[in-house]
């Protein structure tokens, strides 16, 4: 079937993306779902960090790669293999498809699936599919979504079937912001009454942990961020404090969990500074891989404080997002106020400037087949 996609064409290209225009607007062929796939048609999807490291070559992808890895739909057809979704489902497309089988997979959440994390970088489909060609010439998958465009085939285990009554923004920014930052509270900070738990970095990721620790009962939240704007934003949503990395370091803060959610060695050491004895640092951005940070380990040792990596928030989708739905249908987790602003598939570069500037927290591609 014809498709209408973002598909990224060139790596590193100079910003403002805007003028460079990494990404184009194509059509595509899109193949039907193999036996164990579904073909989805897209209702909304986000701009992530994870995005933007591609378009800017912090990470290397094959191209021509169809972009967009969170993202929420309604299921059109179900390869021969799938027996527990059925067309007309909405579901949420996750970016680490888990097969469930491998070593990492038995850690419940806390190592990446092994052939998941092949299989996205090598742009494939969990099986090692290409169900996407553009006159003739594959188009590689972005994380097994490729979310940025009107129709997604996806691998079975990419995806969270979700009721009707959790709107489809609402879903796609489930699938990443609310599954990272939010898992990141909950699966490997975990707070408790009476702590103090700061997030370093408030874009999209950092916001969605902002709001899960906000909804944990008798947990004081702070919030450090660089820029005003964003730190008015997190004291609207109910962060009690808000900071610069500066003022927190000045002002001794002493947090039981930080989560850090900038992706840059600068804002990792500060995390790990604002960590006090006994506490948790978390740790989900993702740096250039040439980043290197500086963190005494005396101050771990003496102090018995201690660093956790968590990849997608240290979740398994199916277990979690559950959970994080719940929280939204009795509003602990409002997760509407991620959204920044709506916008067409046709400004996309311009929208990636917006992000690279900090200037956004969760910007959605709407899709309306009308439209297009």
């Amino acid at each position: 079937m014809k498709i209408v996609g973002a598909v990224l064409e060139t790596i590193g290209e100079t910003r403002p993306f805007a003028n460079s225009r990494p990404i184009t607007i194509s059509q595509l062929d899109l193949d039907p779902p193999g036996a164990h796939e579904l073909l989805v048609r897209v209702e909304a999807a986000g701009l992530c960090h994870s995005d933007l490291s591609v378009v800017d070559g912090t990470r290397l992808r094959p191209v021509p790669m169809l972009l967009g890895h969170e993202s929420a739909g309604i299921v059109e057809e179900v390869g021969s293999r799938v027996d527990d979704v059925r067309v007309g489902q909405r579901v949420i497309m996750t970016f680490l498809p888990r097969c469930g089988r491998c070593r990492a997979c038995a850690t419940g959440g806390i190592i990446p699936c092994e052939p998941g994390s092949a299989a996205n970088n090598a742009g494939t489909l969990l099986e090692g599919s290409v169900r996407l060609h553009r006159d003739g010439v594959p188009v590689m998958h972005h994380l097994g979504v490729s979310g940025f465009a009107t129709y997604a085939v996806v691998d079975r285990r990419s995806v969270v079937r979700v009721d009707d009554d959790v709107p489809p923004d609402v879903a796609a920014v489930m699938g990443c912001a609310v599954l990272t930052g939010g898992g990141a509270v909950l699966n490997a900070g975990r707070p408790v009454e009476g702590d103090t738990l700061a997030v370093v970095g408030l874009g999209g990721v950092g916001m969605a942990a902002l709001l899960t620790a906000i909804g944990e009962p008798h947990v004081s939240v702070v919030a450090i961020d660089m820029m005003e704007s964003k730190r008015r934003r997190a004291i609207e949503l109910g962060a009690h404090e808000a900071m610069t990395p500066d003022e927190a370091l000045e002002a001794g803060l002493s947090a039981d969990v930080v989560i850090e959610a900038a992706g840059n060695a600068r804002a990792f050491e500060t995390a790990v500074s604002l960590t006090g004895p006994g506490g948790r640092t978390v740790t989900v951005g993702l740096p250039s891989p040439k980043a290197r940070a500086s963190v005494s380990p005396l101050g771990l040792v003496a102090q018995g404080r201690s660093i956790i990596g968590s990849y997608l928030g240290s979740t398994v989708p199916p277990r979690d997002i559950p959970v994080f739905v719940d929280r939204w249908r009795t509003g602990r987790l409002p997760v509407e106020h991620l959204i920044s602003s709506r916008i067409d598939l046709k400004d996309i570069n311009a929208a990636f400037d917006e992000l690279a500037e900090g200037r956004a927290i969760r910007q959605l591609v709407m899709f309306d087949q009308a439209d297009l």
